[in-house]
């Protein structure tokens, strides 16, 4: 698209995420040449490469004479603490062939920035591209908690299972629970009658295996709900139960946390079990069982089902009936790479397994007949995490296509290894630290990891947020309703526990808080107090049911996964929140980012943060 001079005036040059204006005197008898490729037919987006433009006679040139990129060298710490490196830089010197003089942008900045922050808008609109503000607001947006420049990331690394590729849940789990239920029932387990059913756990519970129960926990480590065998617990068990008690996830001979889709289908059958056993159904030919060697018994029928092949082999020969595809996926890792990031595959399944899965979700969406080996700089397979971040294995090379390895001692670009470790690869290819971003589903063997032992920047894939998405938009009129009840109950609770204290006083002859209390005759005070307890009481059985009920659209047990409780947080979110810099649903969602988005974090509210009333601040 060729644009004159006239016609450029107050247009926009992109830079990355930020929006430049260049201004042009009247006499200047420019020609801004931009090459704008079409629209991807794969996802209705255009996609704006590098503006080019040369200096022929009456032209300008726009591109590596005119941008500079900041270099590992030669970066600084902007002023959120963030590095620099990969940020584009505007050389001034080319600047001063635009008319007479530099090219500026005059006046205050608040003023300056307002207009192009409204131009840039415009643009974005008008050349038909989804900004990252707009894909934030949605159940495909990228979520920030600790603040991320993707600029200065060199290096990018992926697990495959639930982050570079999707299982449909059903399918997958539901056979490796059918394998498991197999396995138990060769052991003499009763299992007959029993089926898989996803609904009855959720991500982020945690397995009391001291007690048979599946729980929920807020962040703090509090039980919030609880559910022994298949059978949901009251609030008052709740309470008897772990009224006293956190839930401390480095017990690890007490508490399973459930950290990713496979756990799905090991709780499934462990609550089913307790059941079993508490019915007397269980043989004593098995010796005398307790709830912990009962998951024990369980985790090894699962184990047995993964590590045999036949369920890997099923997946493997019809793919097509476990893997919900993304065709975005691979142009966000291409977007990725051809920005100059090195990509890895760092996966503890094995050769095979990620080689077959990996062509069937990847090779038909790529262009150009590329294979998906083409996208990465370097694939690890049997990685072992979490042993991988924080000790080293040996390391061998993948040299065929039948899987023969050999012994390897360093690491190579364009490489196919098994085994080794995280510091081997940072070592190859000369990165450290916080260089590098790795993507994972597992809280703890990509994400926790991975930030603790080596202080890589890390992103969550979460794919039931977009579920808890819509469901909690589906859920916000309950929920205003309920808030509603608890501020209504809020002011007659305060009213009752003042005449409360009055009468408290009274009682000991003293005065009340104020003279109109004082004087407040003893049956009046006596019925309001009357009047407004039975109006709480109907309050909190109200409350109490809408309390039970909230987040049932997105799991009728447990209720919204982020969530404990109407305002409080789950255990699973603190642990995102701690660990996780960034997290989404799927990987695609980069492509509506760039791969040179400045993630922010949010401001975090805190309990004093409410607005005091205007008489509060004068006095």
């Amino acid at each position: 698209m060729n644009l004159c001079a006239h016609q450029v005036f107050h247009r926009m040059l992109l830079c990355g995420d930020m929006a430049t204006k260049l201004r042009f005197t009247a006499s200047s008898s420019l020609v801004l040449v931009a090459e704008l490729p079409g629209l991807r037919k794969t996802n209705k987006r255009r996609s704006v490469r590098m503006i080019k433009c040369r200096a022929e006679g009456g032209r300008v040139t726009v591109g590596d004479d005119v941008f500079s990129v900041t270099t590992s060298s030669k970066y600084e710490v902007d002023y959120l603490g963030q590095s620099t490196k990969g940020d584009l830089n505007l050389k001034l010197d080319p600047l001063h062939s635009f008319g007479n003089g530099q090219a500026t942008l005059e006046g205050p900045i608040e003023e300056v920035a307002r207009t192009e922050a409204q131009a840039a808008e415009n643009l974005i609109t008008e050349l038909g591209i989804q900004g990252p503000f707009s894909a934030q607001h949605s159940p495909r947006g990228i979520f920030c908690s600790r603040t991320l420049n993707l600029r200065s990331i060199s290096v990018i690394g992926y697990d495959m299972d639930y982050t570079l590729m999707h299982y449909n849940v059903m399918a997958w789990e539901g056979r490796a629970y059918d394998y498991c239920m197999e396995n138990l029932k060769n052991m003499g387990f009763p299992v007959d009658g029993l089926s898989f059913d996803p609904e009855l756990v959720i991500r982020g519970l945690m397995i009391d295996k001291e007690k048979g129960n599946l729980i929920k926990a807020d962040r703090f480590g509090y039980v919030n709900r609880a559910m022994h065998g298949t059978k949901m617990l009251s609030n008052k068990a709740v309470s008897e139960i772990y009224g006293r008690e956190l839930v401390d996830l480095r017990n690890q001979s007490r508490w399973e946390f459930l950290n990713t889709f496979f756990s799905v289908s090991e709780a499934v059958a462990y609550a089913q079990m307790v059941d079993r056993l508490d019915d007397g159904a269980i043989s004593a030919d098995l010796g005398t069982l307790d709830y912990k060697g009962l998951y024990k018994a369980v985790a090894k029928a699962l184990f047995r089902a993964h590590v045999e092949g036949q369920l890997k082999s099923e997946i493997m020969s019809k793919p097509e009936l476990f893997v919900e595809p993304d065709p975005e996926l691979p142009l966000a890792l291409l977007d990725q790479k051809e920005a100059g990031k090195k990509l890895l595959l760092i996966t503890n399944s094995d050769y095979h397994y990620t080689d077959k899965m990996m062509k069937h979700s990847f090779n038909k969406f790529l262009p150009n007949d590329m294979d998906w080996r083409d996208l990465f700089d370097m694939v690890i397979v049997s990685a072992r995490k979490p042993e991988f971040f924080q000790m080293s294995h040996p390391l061998y090379e993948v040299v065929t296509r039948e899987g023969l390895m050999r012994p390897c001692f360093k690491a190579e670009t364009g490489g196919l290894y098994s085994g080794g470790s995280a510091q081997m690869v940072e070592s190859s290819l000369n990165v450290h630290g916080d260089e590098i971003l790795y993507v994972g589903d597992h809280i703890y063997t990509d994400v926790s990891v991975s930030k603790v032992h080596l202080r890589w920047r890390t992103a969550l894939i979460c794919r039931e947020l977009e579920e808890e998405y819509m469901a909690l938009i589906c859920s916000r009129g309950h929920r205003e309703e309920l808030i509603e009840l608890i501020n209504q109950k809020e002011v007659v609770g305060d009213l009752f526990n003042q005449l409360r204290l009055a009468l408290q006083r009274r009682s000991k002859g003293r005065p009340a808080q104020t003279l109109a209390a004082t004087n407040l005759a003893d049956q009046e005070l006596t019925e309001t107090m009357q009047k407004l307890l039975i109006v709480m009481q109907r309050l909190d059985d109200k409350i109490g049911l809408m309390l039970e009920s909230d987040g049932e659209l997105f799991n009728n047990r447990w209720g919204f996964l982020s969530r404990a409780g109407l305002w409080d947080k789950s255990h699973l979110m603190r642990q995102i929140e701690k660990y996780a810099d960034i997290y989404t649903s799927r990987v695609s969602n980069f492509l509506n980012y760039t791969p040179f988005m400045y993630f922010r974090s949010q401001e975090q509210s805190l309990a004093h943060d409410s607005p005091l009333p205007d008489a509060a601040m004068e006095n």
